[in-house]
């Protein structure tokens, strides 16, 4: 299966909210794509269909795979600590989101695209790979020749997002992985337990 690269307005519609960020065209249709989008009358779901949902928005939302994102709760499975929060945490920690966090990419999408493109270093290396692991204390810059790209320069303008468990120099176009987040400084709306409790079945 290749990765998902359709209108992403008709995904966030399908979980009822903006996943991929602002979206003037979801806000228009908040409702499920289809002809009985605008049923009023849709039937209950079952719980595994509810699990599933969970996992599927988990997945879109960080543009991972399913072979990926099972091998990421395998990892989290094993690693001491809670199941669910640990596996966002991984999923928080790979190279394309950090990118994004920092706001070198306006999309995760775009992050992918960027560090595929070789325009992104850590600690001072060219890391051309979007599930690169990273650790505290990792430096990710922008490549020197690629800091007057406009689209990491508009990206980098527009942004004022700030998270504590990274830093981030406008002026050297260098930040810094400070820390693991816990689970309250990860903002996104995902009810980690369903996946867990799903691929425990």
């Amino acid at each position: 299966m290749a990765r998902y690269t359709g209108p992403q307005t008709k995904i966030a519609r399908k979980f009822g909210e903006a996943i991929f960020g602002d979206d003037k065209s979801f806000d228009k249709r908040n409702y499920p794509p289809g002809q009985h989008g605008l049923a009023k009358k849709r039937g209950k779901k079952s719980e595994y269909a509810v699990q599933l949902m969970e996992k599927q928005k988990a997945k879109y939302s960080y543009g991972i795979l399913e072979k990926q994102f099972r091998n990421l709760y395998e990892k989290a499975a094993a690693t001491k600590g809670v199941t669910g929060e640990v596996l966002l945490q991984l999923c928080e920690a790979r190279l394309d989101n950090v990118v994004f966090r920092m706001g070198i990419a306006p999309s995760r999408r775009a992050a992918r695209q960027i560090v595929g493109h070789r325009h992104i270093t850590v600690n001072g290396e060219l890391v051309n790979i979007p599930s690169y692991h990273l650790k505290p204390g990792d430096k990710v810059a922008v490549r020197e020749k690629s800091k007057s790209i406009d689209v990491i320069e508009q990206s980098l303008s527009n942004s004022s997002r700030v998270y504590e468990w990274i830093t981030w120099n406008n002026d050297t176009k260098e930040g810094t992985f400070v820390s693991v987040p816990a689970r309250i400084q990860i903002p996104e709306n995902i009810k980690e337990q369903l996946i867990v409790e799903l691929y425990n079945k």
